[in-house]
């Protein structure tokens, strides 16, 4: 008989890939919550009633579920673990090896205390464990961005909290305490400035009245990236590319990009020292490879993040490594292959 395997974590697998794979909600957390089920379950009960038949007596273990629970005691991969692990594409996608093997973080991520989908801690094993990550930022959203249910200033000091709990169980890796802060109308940025100055990581990103004509849209990008806060420029653009069902972009939905006078944004990011994000969510891949371009000659710096919302995303990286490769860029231009004295030396440079 074979040896039996971990059910639980055939569970986080398979939830895993879902998510990386931009599965909806839905079906992530069917797996999830099934493997949160079984671990409350007193030891020997689990195989007790899969040998009685009476696993799918337990809410929120269904068929599916069940199935890959039975073939994972009784040694063998389940099959729709397998299924998943062949459709799913590639951790590191053809011609981003270099940077992703030099990547040690991540800049932009989210948790269940805004958009997000999971717990702090999750995301963070998630990026430790599996990922293989160094360190990690936690930006949730700031709280005018009441649609992602944005930390107000009271809610934000309490992660900072849970963040350095978090910390002693998981080092020597490092959550490190971030935003992802709204840019304004006028490029002021929406969290207090003396809370900003105490975060390891600030990511500034438009989000609202993303039509503004170019002229406005500009001064406003301007006014946040000369701010002291700032340390990286998230999705400039804003545009969203829809895909398809099958996963082909140029499907119908998408958003197009926000006009501004990119020469003079990405000089600004040259002359106050912070970073262009390439972020790599599949329906985002922003900025542009043409603006990518224009943002190398101006002599900016890049972060190369997720913006995960759930821990599957974290490995979305290689979109971005593979477009930061295809643009010419090396590791030592991208500010999350560096170590962690170094980027905090550098987020510290300013404020």
């Amino acid at each position: 008989m074979s040896e039996s395997r971990d059910p639980l974590g055939d569970l986080d697998s398979i939830a895993f890939l879902l998510e990386r794979g931009h599965a909806p909600t839905h079906r992530v957390k069917a797996f999830r919550n099934a493997a949160a089920v079984l671990a409350d379950l007193p030891e020997g009960e689990l195989a007790a009633r899969v040998a009685a038949g009476t696993l799918k007596e337990l809410k929120g273990i269904g068929d599916t579920t069940a199935t890959v629970v039975e073939e994972s005691l009784a040694g063998t991969v389940p099959g729709y673990l397998r299924k998943l692990a062949a459709e799913s594409p590639a951790s590191v996608a053809p011609g981003g090896e270099a940077i992703r093997a030099a990547l040690k973080g991540d800049l932009h991520t989210h948790s269940d205390w805004s958009d997000g989908g999971s717990p702090i801690e999750e995301m963070a094993r998630t990026a430790a464990d599996v990922i293989g990550h160094e360190y990690l930022v936690l930006t949730d959203h700031s709280p005018r961005l009441t649609v992602a249910n944005g930390l107000s200033r009271d809610r934000l000091l309490r992660q900072l909290d849970v963040v350095a709990e978090i910390n002693e169980r998981l080092a020597p890796f490092r959550l490190l305490t971030g935003i992802e802060v709204d840019i304004l109308d006028d490029g002021s940025l929406d969290q207090d400035a003396d809370l900003l100055a105490r975060l390891d990581v600030v990511v500034a990103s438009v989000h609202s009245k993303l039509k503004m004509d170019a002229d406005s849209m500009t001064r406003r990008m301007v006014n946040a990236v000369a701010n002291p806060h700032v340390d990286v420029l998230g999705h400039c653009t804003g545009r969203i590319v829809k895909r398809d069902p099958d996963g082909k972009r140029g499907g119908r939905g998408g958003r197009p990009e926000s006009q501004f006078d990119a020469e003079l944004v990405f000089a600004a990011c040259a002359r106050f020292d912070v970073a262009v994000e390439i972020n790599s969510r599949p329906e985002r891949l922003d900025p542009p490879k043409r603006l990518i371009a224009m943002a190398v000659e101006a002599g900016c710096r890049f972060s190369i993040d997720s913006d995960a919302h759930a821990p599957g995303q974290l490995d979305w990286q290689p979109h971005g490594c593979v477009r930061a490769t295809e643009m010419g860029l090396s590791p030592d231009q991208i500010v999350n292959t560096w170590d962690l004295d170094t980027l905090l030396e550098w987020t510290r440079r300013r404020s």
